[in-house]
């Protein structure tokens, strides 16, 4: 089993950046796929990026492709999501994941959840 923290979010302009992290706890964290997905109030929880176990391969949704960077440290056990040119069509819940399939990009393809950070965009 491993739990999940995420860290990083806030209130930004548009255009600006932000880097979330998620620490994992438990040594088997180089032996899941993690992935990043997002929920905007009064919306499904929705996919956002996604991360092989050694970090070779990335998957990004359309709408982040370009702004958004996925990256993992095995050591630290940590997942980072590096976002730039912040669009107020980014405030949402961010919350990251972890699971055994690669590249995932369904909620039942994850097995563990941390509890989110808040990204607001203003405009």
């Amino acid at each position: 089993q491993v739990q999940l923290v995420e860290s990083g979010g806030g209130l930004v302009q548009a255009g600006g950046s932000l880097r979330l992290s998620c620490a994992a706890s438990g040594r088997t964290f180089s032996s899941y796929a993690m992935g990043w997905f997002r929920q905007a109030p009064g919306k499904e929880r929705v996919f956002v990026s996604a991360i092989t176990r050694s970090g070779a391969r990335t998957y990004y949704a359309e709408s982040v492709k370009g702004r958004f960077t996925i990256s993992r440290d095995n050591a630290k056990n940590t997942v980072y999501l590096q976002m730039n040119s912040l669009k107020p069509e980014d405030t949402a819940a961010y919350y990251c994941a972890a699971g055994s399939r690669p590249l995932a990009t369904i909620i039942l393809g994850y097995d563990y959840w941390g509890q989110g950070t808040q990204v607001t965009v203003s405009s």
